[in-house]
C-alpha cells in the first residue's frame, strides 16, 4: 500500500491504523495532530481509523513556547 505521508510517498505492507502508523514511525502521540485526506482524525479514533491505499496523511507536532 502506498500513501502520502507529510508530502512523501511511503509504502506499508498490509493494513494499518492511524495509531499503528504513528507507532511504526516511532512518533510520540502526546502532541500530535493527524489529518487524513484533509480531515482531522480525532485522537480517540486513531485505533479504529484505517489507512487506505492512496490516502494523504499529515502528521503535525504541536510545539509550545513563548
Amino acid at each position: 500500500m502506498i500513501i502520502t505521508l507529510n508530502g512523501r510517498k511511503v509504502e506499508f505492507d498490509g493494513k494499518i491504523s492511524v495509531k499503528g502508523l504513528i507507532t511504526a514511525r516511532g512518533l510520540k502521540t502526546d502532541s500530535l495532530v493527524v489529518e487524513k485526506n484533509r480531515s482531522i482524525v480525532p485522537r480517540d479514533e486513531w485505533d479504529s481509523v484505517m489507512v487506505e491505499e492512496g490516502d494523504t496523511l499529515e502528521v503535525l507536532s504541536l510545539v509550545g513556547g513563548g
